[in-house]
């Protein structure tokens, strides 16, 4: 997509950070950003502590946009008190509840990307009931029930430019590999004619919006 590289500060970074997403992942997501982010901004739905982030800032840093990413840093299901993903170190003890915002602040600050990186705390639901703002691109990496990502799916994907890049991540076709309910979005928005799918790297999808005519 393209042959720009990221710089090894921001990427040294980005594999600091918390989070869940392999290195060669997060390349192919600075790639895709760095493809698509001339067309405008960049949203995130599933902020968590900043690594995606840093990836898509280091990108928007490059064409000149912003990326907002929207996250009510409450954690999803799978990283809560029990589940496989939690971090305890993530817990605020004054409330009993997750709070990865704070780690994501030092993370965005740390990368230098606090000019093109802009943090919606909310819930993506009510945050994209309110959205205007048309986008190039949209990655979709909140909670991963089916219900969370069909939400984020139908809030969000409506906004996303004609050319615009619709990515997931997370894709398992293999239920033994891992949940399915993002598998199943990626399918239904393949299944509208409104997309076709441009790349794969691992779990990471990549669907472009099919231009008007």
């Amino acid at each position: 997509m393209t042959h720009v590289s990221m710089p090894p500060d921001l990427r040294h970074a980005a594999e600091r950070a918390k989070g869940f997403m392999p290195p060669a992942e997060g390349a192919a997501l600075f790639d895709t950003a760095c493809a698509y982010g001339t067309l405008g901004p960049i949203c995130e739905i599933g902020t968590y502590c900043g690594k995606s982030a840093i990836y898509l800032g280091a990108a928007a840093r490059e064409t000149g946009t912003v990326v907002f990413t929207v996250d009510h840093h409450r954690g999803s299901e799978e990283i809560q008190p029990g589940w496989s993903h939690h971090d305890p170190t993530l817990m605020d003890p004054r409330f009993g509840k997750m709070d990865s915002l704070p780690f994501f602040r030092t993370a965005i600050a740390s990368a230098g990307l606090e000019d093109h990186v802009i943090a919606i705390v909310g819930s993506s639901e009510t945050v994209a009931r309110y959205w205007h703002t048309p986008l190039a691109m949209l990655f979709i990496d909140g909670g991963h029930s089916e219900g969370p990502v069909t939400k984020d799916y139908e809030g969000w994907a409506k906004h996303l430019l004609p050319g615009g890049a619709l990515v997931f991540h997370d894709i398992y076709p293999d239920p033994a590999k891992g949940g399915q309910a993002p598998f199943h979005v990626l399918q239904r928005a393949l299944a509208s004619g409104d997309y076709k799918e441009i790349t794969t790297e691992g779990s990471l999808r990549v669907l472009e919006r099919t231009p008007t005519p």
